[in-house]
């Protein structure tokens, strides 16, 4: 009976620990979904901009200087930080080896938003290329060298690409733990 109770008692942990992983993962799992499906809804909040240079609300004042139009600024806003969000969901859900070539246009998307609140600058977007090479120069080469190693796997081991490329795939705790490998 003892030896019966102390299976019964490992297997409530073991339910118990499981289902509150499995929890946690349902709550992050619903919310990125919600802000993935909200997405489109985000997009178009500009059109609750006025076409006015001076956009006034009961939190701040918005002076569209450069752009002279502020739901034209907005409408730019918009137009860059969505995928930037979605790229930013992909890129912290991805398992994939690859994963890190999604660097390149969230670090393009960052930068223009960036250039956007320096909107007295008249070259948004027209440099950017330059700013994004040391980025590339970094990212490109190790995604080679990683897609190296596997395909060196391939060819003296006889595992198929998907094992292979399950045995690259990064499997992080939590969301924070996540962001801790990179910095």
């Amino acid at each position: 009976m003892d030896n019966k109770q102390q299976r019964l008692r490992k297997n409530q942990d073991l339910y118990q620990h499981t289902g509150n992983k499995l929890n946690k993962s349902l709550i992050s799992g619903s919310i990125i979904a919600t802000l993935i499906a909200i997405t489109p809804y985000l997009f178009y909040l500009y059109e609750s901009v006025p076409d006015t240079k001076i956009w006034n609300t009961f939190l701040f004042t918005y002076d569209s200087a450069f752009w002279k139009d502020a739901n034209y600024s907005m409408w730019i806003l918009t137009s860059k930080a969505i995928p930037l969000l979605l790229l930013l969901i992909w890129f912290f859900t991805c398992r994939h080896w690859w994963y890190h070539v999604l660097l390149v246009p969230i670090a393009m998307y960052s930068y223009q938003i960036v250039t956007f609140f320096f909107e007295d600058l008249n070259y948004i977007d027209e440099f950017q290329l330059i700013y994004m090479v040391p980025i590339m120069a970094l990212i490109i080469p190790s995604i080679y060298l990683i897609r190296a190693q596997i395909f060196n796997k391939i060819n003296t081991v006889d595992k198929s690409l998907e094992e292979l490329e399950e045995e690259f795939k990064i499997t992080p705790k939590n969301f924070w733990r996540r962001i801790k490998e990179y910095f």
